[in-house]
């Protein structure tokens, strides 16, 4: 039969999907954004089944089950720690996906019983698209046993591997859902501030590394996201892109011919991503069906062999706290999780094994209002270090830039004290001393 055919038949409300979810069975949510209707359709039913393990790679909707004593019906594991979890992942209510350095090797650790995803009603075609977030949602649909996927009219058509066919979903649901409107919060999930200052005169320092022609990444944070708009690539041309999402104000650049690719060793003239956000309603309207940006699964575009293949290629990643050896830690602070590593010790690896590449770390000097320095001596007991001190290339704080790459402990220590905050840099020099001086 025809696939308008088949589409017809494979309808069914969202209760009826939720009904097929049975305790002792474990439920994969793609990444990106749930499916809204079936996931409050599945919480509703929490006084019928129990033991339901539930992945959640990056929580936007709260559906509840993070709040306590839905422990036992729910047992859920995500990967991204955003807003709508974090209450949950302070208390230990929710397990946490570590990831792993080799995203193109391995799928979530975990058997799946039943996908749930999101896709836009299928083309004339009968092929749907993953809209604005792709990831690893295709390979996902392909090695699920059962897949039910919410139909969603706003979801937009991007080229690049987004689509899927509907002979190879076993239920759809339509619900269409705004979601988050985009540019109202971070590529995290968190509400958007206005940046500090200080993220104005970090930008300046990390645009006096850049080069004309250099392909860039850009990582999720609140120092990293806003600073294309605060000037990052002005003064620059030929500028290609191969990251994991568009920060407020790529899409703009790409338009203007600021970022055009033309000088990529691989995938030239085209925007490599593998979601499209923080952009306006017009940026992301202007990217619908447009051949200069493809979204590719996330286990290409954070393979390092596919990373280093780009000649000078540049990561620019936020982080948390930076010690004095040059230990990068991005995902928490002593005991208390704040996110995960996400693609940065890729794309940091990729920019070493470049020709030309090079990796910068920003981080704000100080936190707490200024009352605590991110440039530390030692780490606090539980830390997880995301990047070794190996790895360490360029720091950049509001205060300059640290260039650790082939430097010795001392040196590395000498350069780091003259990036710290000057309230913090007398203490920072004493303790330097003691750890690295006879």
């Amino acid at each position: 039969m025809g696939w308008k055919k088949e589409y017809s038949n494979k309808l069914i409300s969202a209760e009826d999907a939720a009904s097929r979810i049975h305790g002792g069975q474990t439920v994969v949510f793609t990444p990106g954004r749930e499916a809204h209707a079936i996931g409050l359709a599945l919480a509703a039913r929490a006084r019928d089944i129990s033991n339901i393990k539930v992945y959640i790679p990056s929580p936007s909707y709260d559906f509840g089950w993070y709040d306590p004593g839905w422990e036992d019906i729910f047992n859920i594991t995500v990967s991204m720690v955003t807003a709508t979890c974090q209450d949950a992942v302070d208390a230990h209510r929710v397990d946490i996906d570590t990831g792993t350095l080799f995203p193109f090797q391995e799928l979530p650790n975990m058997k799946t019983d039943v996908l749930l995803t999101e896709v836009s009603p299928p083309d004339e075609h009968g092929f749907c698209s993953f809209g604005a977030s792709l990831w690893n949602k295709k390979t996902l649909v392909e090695a699920a046993p059962l897949v039910i996927a919410e139909v969603n009219s706003h979801l937009i058509r991007t080229h690049g591997d987004n689509f899927v066919h509907v002979s190879q979903i076993d239920y759809f649901v339509e619900h269409t859902s705004s979601g988050r409107a985009p540019g109202t919060g971070s590529l995290a999930g968190r509400a958007l501030k206005e940046p500090e200052p200080y993220v104005k005169d970090i930008t300046g320092f990390v645009n006096s590394l850049l080069r004309d022609g250099d392909t860039i990444q850009i990582g999720v944070g609140r120092t990293t996201e806003p600073m294309v708009k605060l000037g990052l690539l002005d003064g620059k041309c030929d500028i290609g892109y191969h990251s994991e999402a568009t920060p407020p104000g790529i899409i703009t650049l790409v338009k203007e011919g600021v970022i055009n690719g033309s000088r990529k060793t691989i995938n030239r003239g085209k925007v490599i991503v593998t979601t499209i956000g923080g952009s306006t309603p017009e940026e992301m309207q202007w990217v619908v069906d447009n051949p200069l940006f493809h979204l590719v699964d996330v286990a290409y575009l954070e393979d390092i062999r596919v990373i280093a293949a780009h000649d000078n290629m540049v990561s620019i990643n936020n982080t948390l706290m930076v010690d004095l050896y040059g230990q990068v830690c991005s995902e928490g602070i002593g005991q208390q999780i704040l996110g995960i590593a996400g693609g940065q010790i890729m794309f940091v690896y990729g920019a070493w094994l470049s020709k030309g590449g090079r990796s910068i770390i920003v981080v704000p000097s100080t936190a707490k209002d200024g009352q605590v320095s991110r440039i530390v001596p030692y780490l606090p007991p539980g830390t997880p270090v995301t990047l070794q001190r190996n790895l360490a290339d360029y720091i950049v704080t509001e205060h300059g830039i640290a260039r650790l790459r082939g430097k010795t402990l001392r040196q590395r220590s000498d350069e780091l004290v003259a990036i710290a905050h000057p309230d913090f840099r007398n203490e920072l020099r004493q303790q330097s001393c003691q750890m690295l001086y006879p």
